[in-house]
């Protein structure tokens, strides 16, 4: 019998095409824009212009490949990566230091085409559907040697693909909601009938428009839009402000301007086919039809257990500690569980102090399932959550949050015979908040909201003492402030005030404390060495599960902290440029921008920013001369700054110093092109 199956795996190896055979080079294919690709040999030196792209290289395992990205690309696998520039405006000399024998580019980015073409295999991959871009996935396995990650990771799309198609068939044709992707800027655009995006909506079960048109971006007339009359309008994140176009006579007569369904997801699901198109669908599907998707009679799965995991957690009270994957409501949940060998008492910022539990958890449930939840209400989700799990509500404290278990932390600190555990998630981009600054939108606190929120600090304190109840509560004063140094140290921002704030937490963070066992301790607090090692080991979780989570590291690139405090380079230059020049200056602001002297002077600018907002600097008179000389430096001349008031929102110092990066680029300008153009009072407003 295993002569007949080794037999047969033989001849079926015998039959393979020799590319797919894993080590087999030469492999041979057709690229997106029609050129016959021959691979020789593994790529080492790669350039990814696409972010799409990245994403994919990233998420099966080929980082080590991967030497040059665009500040585009935000998977954590990113984080150290050279930075050659944005998408639309790569730097070619950054790419040439990288010496690239294979680069990734996107039609948009000629000029690249004709640096690289007689220098490095250049590769055009663009997906115009959610199939397309999985078999982009394989084919990048294939080229790289990760063809059993690339086919899991393809597995488990389809496998979410299929969980929501099984859902939506069974909603009667006549209750599907038509639904349209909003784009554009100043106009109403949307994606043309052969975009992926379209893909998405149908897979989720809309009804997309048809509008004989092809193209990824494309115009709207107002006829068109009252002619769909779109039931679902959703954006990507940067476009929540455009939604004010919808507002206007005629563009606001349609039924989901009226029923108020309108909705914003990250620009990296809604605006890229790549690894996490089930992921997208799903939680699209779960938004259109959330009192479907909640009718718990019309599940398509089980709800069981799926697998589980050890995690290491060595103390004498712990039975075991295991990150277990379930299937919950048609989707994958993660639990962090720890049972312990006794009953101990806790103490939890969501559950306050409870005695005789026998098991901690932190449970993450997706992003499709938050609106299921809100509609269950926080005790039935709880309870629902315990069954499924198989643990005794009476005996089980139990945790939410939005970050996935993938990512969790756990962290270690010892001192002679003291030892601390954190075990920490952490999501801080979406409802990260500055306390005693931000507003509260909770008048009576509603804790469902706080499993809701795609973010969350949460933290599972567990020593090898016995605390008192005294000490348990120190240890959340003595975690919370590491919490808070953690963020502080990282500078993450108050995703409501970003300009002006950096964040405290995130407004929905959880800590909970094990009693524990062994050595009796009565005081954690920060005098003390007990407290130290919760601090260090709470602040080491943080920053750990915050790169994990987020990609965000300390020395992450200056375009991302922009980002992240809502300022865009392309719509400061877009406001500044003379007449005809916007494409020219914000493809010279970011390339300005990428070099360390200036990357240095905006982030030197961002930690100035906030002390003078803080009080804690009045004179600004040497930042101003700071401010002349990168001015000149970037232009090779004498410029004459605006230091006036625009009326902006934007914080003094940082106006300052992006009106001295920009009058720089533009004075720089001014002496390679001809012909008059608006004055610089006129025309740069930052």
């Amino acid at each position: 019998m295993k002569t007949k199956i080794l037999s047969s795996l033989l001849l079926a190896l015998f039959f393979l095409p020799a590319q797919l055979l894993a080590g087999s080079y030469p492999i041979t294919f057709m690229d997106s824009a029609g050129k016959q690709i021959t691979i020789t040999t593994e790529p080492k030196r790669v350039v990814s212009l696409v972010p799409s792209i990245t994403e994919m290289l990233l998420r099966i395992g080929v980082e080590d490949a991967v030497s040059g990205i665009t500040y585009h690309s935000v998977m954590p696998a990113a984080t150290d990566k050279k930075i050659i520039g944005g998408f639309f405006a790569p730097d070619s000399e950054r790419i040439a230091l990288l010496n690239p024998d294979l680069i990734f580019y996107s039609s948009l980015q000629t000029e690249v085409v004709k640096r690289f073409q007689d220098k490095a295999v250049l590769v055009n991959l663009s997906a115009k559907s959610i199939e397309e871009s999985f078999s982009h996935i394989k084919l990048l396995g294939r080229i790289f040697q990760h063809q059993t990650d690339a086919e899991a990771l393809v597995a488990e799309e389809e496998r979410q693909l299929a969980v929501i198609a099984a859902k939506i068939q069974q909603i009667p044709e006549d209750k599907r909601q038509r639904v349209i992707r909003f784009m554009g800027q100043d106009k109403v655009m949307v994606p043309g009938d052969d975009s992926f995006q379209n893909d998405f909506i149908l897979a989720a079960g809309g009804i997309a428009p048809e509008l004989d048109r092809k193209g990824n971006v494309i115009e709207l007339s107002l006829q068109e839009w009252q002619d769909f009359n779109p039931q679902v309008i959703y954006g990507c994140g940067k476009d929540k402000k455009l939604f004010s176009i919808l507002e206007q006579p005629g563009w606001n007569e349609v039924e989901a301007i009226q029923n108020k369904q309108t909705m914003t997801f990250a620009c990296e699901l809604t605006c890229r086919a790549s690894t996490r198109s089930g992921y997208f669908v799903s939680w699209l599907a779960a938004r259109i039809y959330g009192d479907e998707f909640s009718d718990l009679s019309k599940n398509v799965l089980p709800e069981r257990i799926v697998r589980r995991q050890d995690i290491a957690v060595e103390l004498e009270y712990l039975n075991k500690a295991e990150v277990i994957e379930s299937d919950i409501r048609d989707f994958r949940n993660k639990t962090v569980a720890i049972s312990l060998t006794q009953p101990m008492s806790i103490l939890s910022t969501l559950e306050g102090w409870r005695s005789n539990i026998t098991t901690i958890a932190n449970h993450y449930f997706p992003p499709p399932s938050w609106g299921l939840g809100h509609r269950q209400g926080v005790d039935a989700l709880r309870q629902h959550t315990l069954e499924v799990l198989g643990f005794d509500s009476d005996t089980t404290s139990i945790i939410f949050t939005g970050a996935d278990m993938d990512n969790l932390a756990v962290a270690k600190k010892s001192f002679r015979d003291l030892t601390v555990y954190a075990i920490v998630t952490a999501g801080v981009e979406s409802n990260a908040v500055r306390m005693a600054k931000d507003s509260g939108s909770f008048y009576e606190p509603d804790t469902i909201a706080e499993a809701e929120k795609p973010g969350t600090i949460n933290v599972l304190l567990l020593t090898n003492v016995k605390l008192s109840p005294r000490a348990m509560t120190r240890a959340m004063i003595s975690a919370t402030e590491a919490k808070s140094a953690a963020l502080a140290d990282l500078d993450i921002r108050s995703s409501y005030t970003s300009q002006t704030n950096p964040a405290t937490g995130t407004g929905t963070d959880n800590v909970l404390v094990v009693e524990g066992s062994g050595l009796a301790i009565d005081n954690s607090g920060g005098h003390t060495k007990m407290g130290e090692l919760i601090a260090r080991a709470v602040y080491e979780g943080v920053h750990k599960a915050i790169r994990k989570q987020n990609g965000l590291t300390a020395g992450r690139s200056v375009f991302k902290r922009l980002k992240e405090r809502g300022i865009s380079i392309w719509e400061l230059a877009e406001n500044a440029a003379p007449e005809g020049k916007a494409t020219a200056i914000r493809q010279q602001l970011g390339k300005t921008i990428m070099q360390p002297e200036y990357a240095s002077f905006l982030e030197a600018a961002f930690t100035l920013s906030d002390d003078y907002e803080r009080g804690l600097i009045k004179d600004l008179s040497s930042f101003d001369l700071w401010c002349q000389s990168m001015a000149d430096a970037i232009a090779a001349k004498k410029v004459a700054l605006n230091t006036k008031k625009t009326g902006t929102d934007t914080p003094l110092v940082l106006r300052k110093a992006f009106n001295a990066l920009l009058r720089g680029v533009m004075a720089k300008f001014d002496t390679d092109y001809s012909g008059p153009t608006r004055s610089h009072s006129e025309a740069a407003k930052p």
